[in-house]
């Protein structure tokens, strides 16, 4: 049966609901409070990681981000805040941080970027978008240490016993691989099973084949009220109009938190900034690359290579530190030696908040109290990687269907402590 949907939201996560969405036969209008060409879903590293195994919140982190706090070009950084709201989301990743619960992650972070992957892959089949880049050359974690070497080759071990394809290279033959730029590293952990993209090729791509299909895209519109009765959403007011729709999915990023309060829903979810730095230049690489101990990714896209990193929790915002983004250039030489990101390439970078749950997994499925309200948010690093397999999902919870895969690691209304 056709239903009229609205998604609160328009980055990867919410196009890609909307894509599957119509797909089935629904009438789809998204709303967006941006103009929908910045954020997120546009300066993210493009990665598609089933490698990415381990969530965020795994042991280490908190004392990781105490010892960093004091320093203001470290990769990871916390904002010490007497803000309620951050501190029980911090208080609720220290729960999840266990050796434990990361176990029971590992297998459903697979699958479910395995998935994504495979979505993205008939996305590009369907040729509905026309072309855009998408490799699969894997991903390298280049090392410069024996202690990094040894950290990613337990992560590796895993992620070979799940049936991951996987290998090791030494020195000599990660010259082979990557030839036309020097790499000051020790060698490289090499996971084939990943893939990369561009997303400012992609998002603009998939926007418009919406568009075309009928989709109702509403950009620089945000939503200001939410009206609820008997546990069903029946009208969505935003500054300039007021909606009623059969269902909603709420995917509007870092922003999900604060919107569910509207419903008196209790969404635990932080924005963690992220940075990117373009080099429209050619730089000889063809590989992407997490630099492990700069912490940062390094992606050749259509036209450009990608500089990526850091996780800052400060708060929803769009101030750009400059010492971190020169702490992502700097990490760039370390391991490239013979490249330098220049002046002008590092004053024109970029931010974008990424939602964050407290166990590093997303929020996908109904909610608890409101009939008609479905998550699709909350996917930290992963949220590119997870865009059309979320998307395929929330399609089928709200069409009723047979899932992809089991969601109940993903539910809204988990408890954390």
């Amino acid at each position: 049966m056709s239903k009229n949907i609205v998604i609160i939201g328009g980055g990867i996560v919410g196009l890609s609901t909307a894509y599957y969405l119509h797909k089935a036969g629904h009438e789809v209008t998204v709303i967006d409070k941006s103009d929908m060409t910045s954020g997120a879903s546009y300066v993210n590293a493009g990665y598609i990681t089933p490698s990415h195994i381990i969530p965020l919140a795994s042991p280490g982190m908190i004392a990781t981000g105490i010892k960093m706090m004091f320093n203001s070009a470290s990769p990871f950084y916390m904002k010490p805040r007497l803000n309620k709201d951050f501190l029980k989301w911090s208080w609720y990743f220290h729960k999840s941080s266990t050796k434990a619960k990361v176990a029971k992650a590992i297998p459903v972070i697979r699958d479910i970027n395995i998935l994504s992957r495979e979505l993205y892959a008939d996305i590009k089949q369907s040729e509905d978008l026309g072309k855009f880049q998408m490799e699969r050359k894997g991903l390298l974690m280049l090392y410069k240490t024996e202690k990094s070497y040894l950290h990613e080759a337990e992560v590796a071990k895993k992620a070979s016993f799940l049936g991951l394809e996987v290998n090791e290279l030494n020195k000599k033959e990660l010259e082979t691989i990557e030839p036309n730029i020097k790499i000051d590293a020790l060698g490289a952990i090499h996971y084939e099973c990943d893939a990369h993209m561009t997303p400012t090729e992609f998002m603009p791509k998939l926007l418009n084949y919406l568009r075309k299909q009928g989709v109702r895209v509403k950009s620089n519109e945000e939503v200001k009220g939410i009206v609820l009765k008997n546990q069903r959403i029946i009208g969505l007011r935003t500054d300039k109009e007021v909606y009623t729709a059969d269902d909603i999915v709420m995917a509007a990023g870092s922003w999900s938190g604060e919107l569910s309060k509207k419903l008196k829903i209790n969404l635990p979810l932080q924005a963690g900034k992220g940075y990117r730095i373009n080099v429209e230049r050619e730089t000889g690489i063809t590989m992407p690359a997490i630099l492990m101990e700069a912490k940062m990714a390094v992606t050749p896209m259509n036209g450009f290579t990608r500089f990526a990193g850091t996780m800052e929790f400060s708060g929803i915002n769009g101030t750009i530190h400059k010492q971190r983004v020169r702490a992502i250039a700097n990490g760039a030489r370390t391991f490239y030696p013979e490249l330098e990101i220049k002046k002008d390439e590092i004053d024109a970078a970029l931010t974008g908040m990424r939602p964050v749950s407290p166990d590093g997994l997303p929020y996908i499925g109904k909610s608890k109290t409101v009939k008609n309200l479905t998550f699709a948010t909350g996917h930290a690093m992963m949220g590119w990687s997870l865009g059309p397999a979320t998307g395929k999902l929330v399609s089928e919870i709200i069409g009723e269907q047979e899932l992809s895969m089991p969601i109940d690691a993903f539910a809204p209304g988990r408890k954390f402590n």
